[in-house]
């Protein structure tokens, strides 16, 4: 049996990198991509590298990020250009390979074991895609290469931005062993705290380590992780299946002012279901119901879930029938801090109640996909801001 050759690709300070696509003119200024304030989320979400080298961190206070760098510029959050760039690397990916297992938005392995006849070694194939992600998406990435998965996300992070690193049999000791225990994976901070107790402070450490005290200190996980750095991971890269489609999909935002009528309400639901009724299509899915999610400015929160006996992957459907419940279940007896909608009770086939083409809705909602259809052609082609409804417009 050969050798695997595993890649963990990592687009680097994605969120920042992203955003700075948007904003070319801040590319040689400290940027940190941030909840805004008039949001209730004063904090940094990812910042670019020359805001990270004056020592920004994810997740401090807004003015703590500011008094270590008082030229930092602030940007709001585009988690849908997120999705969007993140999707766009997993084409890229697989290209390559139909193994492919995201591990987050901005993180992937890949599997390339059977594509070395076609694109070469792994070394070779991390270069490649590389370079392809920087010529067509502008970003730039770290792939680590190396004979599993463990390895291969270590590898990746060791050499930063627009890097690849390859990590193998021969030279994992060397490269890995010196590295805090704290940078294996799945060792978070209260393992690390636990095994710094007993004296093992770098990946090396614990392979020294009794199974017996490992398995005292933390159970089972103990000796998986000195297997970790022993480099016996053989888990396998696991690609999204039928079984990993969703089981609902939606949306919910805060806005900087709150919800005060049915209108503003309506637009936000029909933008949510544009993008519902896409993931929807992409999954190959139908909606067998909606839920409506409000907070209110005194922040109570409250849900509203009903089902249909028709399904449906129609954008205008899915909004009208979260409307209509959000209407039946709220009246603004105080304004709304965030709403959010929805699509549950999700099938792989569609249902239609034919009675109902009495009164015409079945047929209303058939003529709907039809044109959304259509939609959704265009959108993929030519990018989702090439056809928007008026009233969100």
């Amino acid at each position: 049996m050969s050798e695997k050759i595993i890649l963990h690709c990592d687009l680097n300070n994605f969120f920042a990198s992203v955003s700075l696509l948007f904003n070319p003119t801040l590319v040689d200024m400290p940027v940190a991509v941030c909840g805004d304030k008039e949001n209730r989320h004063g904090i940094v979400l990812a910042k670019n590298e020359i805001a990270k080298k004056f020592g920004v961190k994810t997740a401090e206070p807004i003015f703590e990020a500011k008094r270590k760098c008082a030229d930092l510029v602030t940007l709001p959050a585009i988690y849908e250009s997120y999705e969007e760039y993140s999707q766009k690397a997993q084409k890229i990916y697989l290209r390559y390979t139909d193994l492919v297992e995201p591990f987050g938005i901005d993180e992937c392995w890949l599997d390339v074991t059977g594509s070395t006849l076609l694109f070469g070694n792994g070394e070779e194939i991390a270069n490649k895609i590389r370079n392809d992600i920087k010529r067509e998406l502008g970003l730039t990435i770290s792939v680590g290469v190396s004979f599993n998965k463990v390895f291969a996300k270590l590898g990746s992070d060791l050499k930063k931005p627009d890097a690849v690193t390859v990590i193998t049999k021969q030279n994992f000791k060397q490269k890995l062993w010196h590295l805090p225990i704290s940078d294996l994976l799945f060792v978070g901070k209260n393992t690390a705290s636990k095994l710094n107790s007993i004296g093992v402070k770098t990946i090396g450490d614990i392979t020294l380590c009794d199974d017996k005290t490992l398995n005292r200190l933390l159970g089972k996980n103990g000796v998986e992780i000195k297997r970790y750095a022993l480099g016996q991971d053989v888990s396998p890269v696991v690609p999204l299946t039928q079984e990993s489609k969703p089981k609902s999909i939606g949306k919910t935002i805060t806005c900087s002012k709150d919800f005060t009528n049915n209108s503003e309400v309506w637009k936000v639901f029909l933008e949510f279901a544009q993008k519902i009724s896409d993931t929807l299509r992409q999954n190959e899915l139908y909606a067998g119901g909606v839920q409506v999610h409000i907070r209110t400015s005194a922040l109570v929160v409250r849900e509203f879930s009903k089902t249909y006996k028709t399904s449906t992957n129609s954008a205008i459907t899915i909004a009208k029938r979260g409307f209509e419940l959000f209407c039946e279940n709220y009246n603004f007896a105080e304004p709304l801090r965030s709403v959010g909608l929805r699509a549950i009770n999700l099938k792989e086939q569609q249902t239609t109640a034919f009675q109902q083409d009495i009164f015409g809705e079945a047929e209303n909602e058939n003529h709907n996909e039809k044109i959304e259809d259509s939609i959704y052609e265009v959108r993929k082609k030519f990018g989702d801001s090439s056809i928007k409804r008026g009233t969100i417009v």
